[in-house]
């Protein structure tokens, strides 16, 4: 599946389960996740989205990496079957709340 097509079908799964995914860019650097999902009762995760059997570059893996090291939940979706699975470990992600 064509990430463009796999994107637009987790944007729709994100919206049915009351969430939002928002296009995540950071100018200056390059390489972090396509989404940034914001889910009901305060979960929070990066989602970098690839076309089908395709692996994030050296540069995406690193951003990936420093994002997980800091607590984030951060994954890698390639399969539209796995959207649900990707949305069901962002809920059990819990951030903190001040």
């Amino acid at each position: 599946m064509l990430e463009k097509e796999l994107e637009e079908k987790f944007k729709d799964a994100v919206r049915k389960a009351g969430g939002k995914a928002y296009k995540f860019t950071s100018p200056g650097n390059d390489g972090v996740p396509d989404r940034l999902v914001v889910l009901p009762g305060n979960h929070v995760g990066f989602v970098e989205l690839k076309q089908t059997g395709k692996s994030p570059t050296k540069l995406q893996k690193k951003q990936i990496g420093n994002l997980a090291a800091m607590g984030c939940c951060v994954m890698v979706l390639d399969r539209a079957e796995d959207i649900s699975e990707v949305i069901s470990k962002i809920k059990l992600h819990t951030g903190r709340r001040l």
